[in-house]
């Protein structure tokens, strides 16, 4: 069995550092509160629009555009889908022995 001072001392210290972690987040929410709260009030005094929602859609617009290389799915392609075809010069890359690792 352990020491009953040490386990004592162990929740208290247990307690305190909880403590400190929940003070640590509503701080920082806090603070994020208080940013969106100046950055509304900017927004209302100049006329401009808020940056963040502006960035996400124009995200959105990009991301619908097909602007973002990888996407796979019926929505990937519209070009291929419309018969396009494009006609490219093939030519070969000859193979360095210094470029290699």
């Amino acid at each position: 069995m352990s020491n009953p001072v040490s386990q004592i001392f162990r929740f208290i210290l247990k307690l305190v550092l909880g403590l400190f972690a929940a003070l640590f987040a509503v701080s920082l929410l806090f603070a994020a509160l208080i940013v969106f709260a100046l950055g509304l009030l900017r927004a209302l005094i100049t006329g401009r629009k808020l940056a963040s929602p502006m960035v996400f859609g124009r995200f959105q617009q990009f991301s619908q555009q097909e602007m973002w290389p990888g996407r796979r799915g019926p929505q990937a392609s519209p070009k291929a889908a419309s018969g396009q075809i494009v006609d490219v010069e093939v030519r070969e890359i000859p193979a360095d022995d210094k470029r290699q690792p």
